[in-house]
């Protein structure tokens, strides 16, 4: 359980866009939380995997190295 503070501004939109979808708050931001650790997570594991492949490939040498050069 955790429990937020919002600004004035900051909690009107949230409420404002729960009003359009039938839904409340708490939801919301519940959504747009998972949302936001779910792009952070993405990054991380594009930066790891940017970071241990190495240098990157053509599209040549990845055709050639799969047998595909015709």
């Amino acid at each position: 359980m955790l429990a937020l503070r919002l600004e004035k501004d900051l909690e009107a939109r949230v409420a404002k866009i729960a009003a359009a979808k039938g839904s409340n708050k708490s939801a919301v931001v519940r959504e747009a939380v998972i949302r936001y650790l779910e792009d952070q997570e993405d990054i991380a594991l594009a930066q790891r995997a940017r970071r241990a492949r190495g240098k990157a490939k053509t599209i040549a040498e990845v055709r050639k190295a799969l047998g595909l050069d015709r």
